[in-house]
């Protein structure tokens, strides 16, 4: 446990700083691999990215969806719901931003309706919790 929070640490920079480059540079990370890609022979993935973001999306839903069961098998933590808040109101403001800065697409503003919802009862249920704790 010596190590635990500057690993903690480095690991909390580290994830934001490569959700910025997802975000500011989609194509970039994919191009950048694909040059590794070719060196080494192997086949190119798509820029679009779509297979590799699904990735990602599938790997956040799950996240969410353990959050979900340590809040029905730990219902006096408010550590969950906090957690579980922070996820769904990023997805909310992400996909707003999107929306309003991208293409006004339905697919945007349906997930910022929905995880903001999901968010904002999260973050209730936190502070019920914590208030309560």
């Amino acid at each position: 446990m010596r190590y635990y929070r500057v690993f903690s640490f480095f690991m909390m920079i580290i994830f934001a700083v490569v959700g910025c480059i997802f975000l500011f540079f989609t194509e970039g990370v994919l191009e950048f691999f694909n040059s590794i890609a070719t060196r080494a022979g192997m086949e190119l993935s798509p820029v679009s990215g779509a297979n590799f973001y699904v990735i990602l999306a599938v790997g956040y839903m799950y996240l969410v969806t353990v959050l979900s069961y340590m809040m029905v098998k730990h219902p006096d933590s408010p550590y969950f719901p906090l957690l579980l808040s922070n996820a769904k109101l990023a997805s909310c403001v992400l996909s707003l931003s999107f929306f309003l800065l991208h293409q006004p697409y339905l697919i945007y503003i349906v997930n910022s309706i929905v995880d903001g919802s999901i968010g904002a009862l999260a973050l209730y249920f936190y502070l019920k919790i914590r208030d309560k704790a």
